[in-house]
C-alpha cells in the first residue's frame, strides 16, 4: 500500500478529474505536484489550494519540462490529454501528439528518476462498440476505422496502454491502467453531454412541452459516474491496484438512455420536453456500461445516484 505524504505528480492536474484528484490527495496528506500547460485545464480550479501544491506550467510534449516535473516523485497519475469529441474531429493530430508523446515522455522520466508507480488514465472509448454489456476489462479494444479522426483519441489511449504494459514491463516502475467511464460533475466544462444538456435547457423557449433536440434517437445508453465516486475509485487503484492490471472506473448501477438523461434533467428543472431526434455522429457506441467487479473488489462501491449527481451540477 502507498503511504500518505508520498510525492505524487498529476499531469493535467488542472483538468476536471485531475483537479478533483489533487484536492482529495491533499485531504489525505499527500504531497502533490501538478504539471499542466492550461491549454485545456483551468487554473482557477486550483486557486483555493495553490499555496498547498507545486504547480508547474509545462507541456507533456516537452521532455525537458516533463523531466523537471517528474524528478523526486514516487507516483505519477498521467491524465494529460486532449479530450472532447469536437477536438477528435477538428484536431486529431494534436490529440495524438499529446496522447502519445506525453505518455512516452512521462514514462521515460519515471524510469530515469526511479518512480514507484505509474497510473495511466485510459478511456472507455477504447472499447468502442463492446461485445458485452456490462463490459469487463478483458473486452477486446479496437480502432474500427483508422480514417475516422474521431478515433484519434481512443487510438492514442490504446497506444498508451500498450506502452504501459510492455514499454515499462522490464523496468522497476509499476504500471497500472484505469479506464474512466462517463465521469460527470460540476465544473466539467461544456464538451460533454451532461453540461451540454443543462446548458441547452437554459435557452429553451417557455412553451410546454419545449422541443429538445438530441443526437440519434435517444436509445443510446451510458452509465454515468459522479466525480467524487470516480476519485475514490482512482485512489483505490493507485494504492491497491496490481501492477500490470487494468481497472474500469465508473458506476454500473444505472445504465440510462440519452433520452432518459434528458427527461431526468427536465424533471429536476420542472420542465416538460419533447425529444427531437437528430443525426448521430459516426463512431459513437450504442451502449456503454462498465463491469465494476474488479474495481469494487478493491473496496469501494459507487454511492451517488444519477439524479442526485445532476442536481449538484446545477448548483
Amino acid at each position: 500500500m502507498i503511504e500518505s505524504m508520498t510525492k505524487v505528480l498529476i499531469t493535467g492536474g488542472a483538468g476536471f478529474i485531475g483537479s478533483a484528484l489533487v484536492k482529495r490527495l491533499l485531504e489525505k496528506d499527500y504531497f502533490v505536484r501538478v504539471l499542466d500547460d492550461y491549454s485545456r485545464g483551468v487554473p482557477e480550479r486550483l486557486k483555493d489550494i495553490a499555496d498547498k501544491i507545486e504547480m508547474i506550467d509545462g507541456d507533456v510534449r516537452d521532455p525537458a519540462q516533463v523531466d523537471i516535473a517528474v524528478k523526486g516523485m514516487k507516483i505519477i497519475l498521467h491524465l494529460a490529454a486532449v479530450n472532447g469529441t469536437e477536438n477528435f474531429y477538428k484536431n486529431p493530430e494534436r490529440v495524438l501528439e499529446v496522447g502519445v508523446k506525453g505518455t512516452i515522455n512521462t514514462m521515460d522520466s519515471a524510469v530515469r528518476h526511479g518512480c514507484k508507480r505509474y497510473l495511466l488514465a485510459s478511456s472507455s472509448e477504447v472499447y468502442q462498440q463492446p461485445t458485452e454489456i456490462p463490459t469487463k476489462e478483458s473486452e477486446r479494444i479496437i480502432v474500427p476505422d483508422v480514417h475516422n479522426p474521431r478515433f484519434s483519441y481512443s487510438g492514442s489511449k490504446i497506444i498508451g496502454e500498450l506502452l504501459a504494459l510492455h514499454y515499462l514491463a522490464k523496468t522497476d516502475v509499476e504500471a497500472v491502467i484505469f479506464r474512466p467511464h462517463n465521469i460527470y460533475g460540476p465544473d466539467m466544462g461544456n464538451e460533454h453531454v451532461v453540461p451540454q444538456f443543462i446548458k441547452r435547457f437554459a435557452s429553451l423557449p417557455d412553451e410546454s412541452p419545449a422541443k429538445f433536440p438530441i443526437q440519434g434517437d435517444g436509445s443510446e445508453t451510458r452509465a454515468f459516474c459522479f466525480i467524487s465516486d470516480a476519485v475514490e475509485e482512482i485512489l483505490l487503484i493507485m494504492n491497491k491496484g496490481e501492477a500490470g492490471e487494468i481497472y474500469n472506473v465508473g458506476n454500473d448501477k444505472e445504465e440510462v438512455t440519452i433520452k432518459d438523461l434528458a427527461l431526468t434533467i427536465a424533471k429536476i428543472l420542472g420542465r416538460e420536453i419533447e425529444i427531437v431526434h437528430g443525426d448521430l455522429q459516426k463512431g459513437g457506441a450504442n451502449r456503454r456500461c462498465p463491469d465494476m467487479g474488479k474495481t469494487r473488489a478493491l473496496g469501494f462501491d459507487p454511492k451517488v445516484i444519477l439524479e442526485e449527481g445532476l442536481k449538484f451540477c446545477m448548483l
